[in-house]
């Protein structure tokens, strides 16, 4: 390894309080101008390891304190203590001879966040984010697992925050590298996170990825109209596209629109055979996209491959109020939404689309008391999306966040309090550096 010892050892030192003087990632307990980590915003923390300036104990006697988080159900309960380690000092002698491949390989494996904190230790690891030995053995090792990415604007500057499902965890990412667009969230695939908005009176839609702080903008469509956007990467070939969708625009229906990233040019492909204006409640899996139309509701399903819409005869429950499409692993295709015409007897429901029947068939129910806090009022509203087998439920008026695993059927809060800016918008988010733009 082509590391100067001498010149690098004040550097690569991995001390907390060296990595917290120049952090871009920030997670420390303020907020809400800082992201706190795993504790609840305004609760009181018991962790002995949460005390400033507290005695730092053997791991193995360290006790892990539960607590209720205020506002949320007596039943919910979040884990606060997390084992302080105490600071290693390195041996720098040590890891300067360490060999190059392997130190990529070890720095691979560190949590994406992580590793973009480190980059403010020194030179040599800054530059190695963008080293092709790097991104390879990054993109070989696992995904971190899955995590929320909640996007807003703070006095019409852009405002980003991640929070991460297996470390809970709430990091702010810095958002000043994009255009001043009026710009929403799109949705997010692959480590790569779509916006869409207006250039002034042009509709645009732009992609980027938020740990390399790289994006591009992308072409003008062929009919420039406000569309339903939606992202696919496919990380084989390492390429994206973006599919436009159906919508009625005065007295004409526009035609669908794919983006290929391979070829930067936007293709025109069939009008979609519903003559009602289609919802933006949208889900993408199996190399197909699902897409509810309204008045009367139906389900549209457009194929990738073929670039043809086809009718999917699958009747929607009776008094489903708001529905939800959400793609699961494999083929499977959820529908969430609300059940009852009155607040008293609504409740919040899942179903599964039997392809071989093609029907819903209901596989949960949100138990009332979780409906009860994420939803107070019956005309408030919540937003629905999902990854792999993870449905999250946000509340726009509470400020709250609920996940429900598919597999396990179980339902957890999300911790901290970054859902509460009503503007707020909120996506399924896979950190990758090896996600490219271009």
């Amino acid at each position: 390894m082509t590391m100067d010892a001498a010149a690098e050892s004040s550097e690569s030192r991995l001390s907390s309080s060296q990595l917290n003087k120049n952090k871009p990632f920030h997670n420390d307990e303020s907020c809400p101008k800082e992201v706190l980590p795993v504790r609840g915003c305004g609760s009181r923390n018991t962790s002995p390891s949460g005390r400033i300036g507290s005695r730092n104990t053997s791991p193995s006697r360290q006790k892990v304190v539960k607590t209720k988080p205020r506002g949320l159900d007596e039943e919910t309960v979040a884990t606060f203590g997390k084992a302080v380690h105490p600071d290693v000092q390195m041996e720098d002698n040590i890891w300067a001879m360490l060999p190059e491949d392997l130190f990529n390989e070890i720095l691979a494996r560190v949590p994406p966040f992580m590793i973009f904190r480190l980059r403010s230790v020194c030179k040599r690891w800054n530059s190695i984010l963008q080293d092709n030995s790097f991104l390879k053995f990054h993109s070989e090792v696992p995904s971190h697992g899955p995590c929320l990415l909640t996007f807003w604007k703070n006095s019409q500057t852009p405002q980003c925050s991640v929070f991460s499902l297996p470390l809970k965890t709430w990091y702010r990412i810095p958002f000043n590298f994009l255009p001043q667009w009026a710009f929403w969230l799109v949705g997010s695939s692959g480590g790569l996170v779509c916006f869409s908005g207006l250039d002034g009176l042009i509709f645009r839609a732009l992609v980027c990825n938020p740990l390399t702080q790289t994006w591009r903008t992308l072409p003008s469509m062929n009919y420039n109209q406000q569309r339903q956007l939606i992202i696919v990467v496919d990380r084989t070939d390492k390429s994206f596209k973006v599919i436009a969708t159906s919508d009625i625009y005065g007295d004409k229906s526009l035609p669908t629109e794919v983006y290929d990233s391979k070829i930067d040019k936007w293709t025109v492909h069939q009008i979609m055979p519903a003559v009602n204006l289609c919802s933006s409640k949208m889900a993408y899996c199996d190399s197909r996209l699902y897409l509810e139309t309204l008045s009367p509701l139906g389900l549209m399903m457009y194929r990738l491959d073929s670039g043809y819409w086809e009718h999917i005869p699958a009747k929607f429950p009776r008094s489903l109020l708001d529905g939800y499409l959400v793609a699961g692993t494999q083929k499977r295709l959820f529908l969430v939404g609300r059940i009852g015409l009155y607040s008293t007897l609504q409740s919040m429901r899942i179903w599964e689309l039997d392809h071989a029947k093609i029907m819903w068939v209901e596989i949960s129910r949100m138990p009332p008391k979780y409906f009860r806090a994420l939803l107070r009022l019956s005309a408030e509203r919540f937003e629905c999306f999902g990854q792999d087998n993870l449905i999250c439920f946000t509340s726009w008026n509470q400020g709250k966040g609920l996940i429900y695993d598919v597999e396990k059927k179980v339902w957890s809060w999300i911790a901290g309090c970054a859902l509460q800016s009503y503007n707020s918008q909120v996506c399924f988010y896979e950190p990758r550096f090896d996600a490219s733009v271009h």
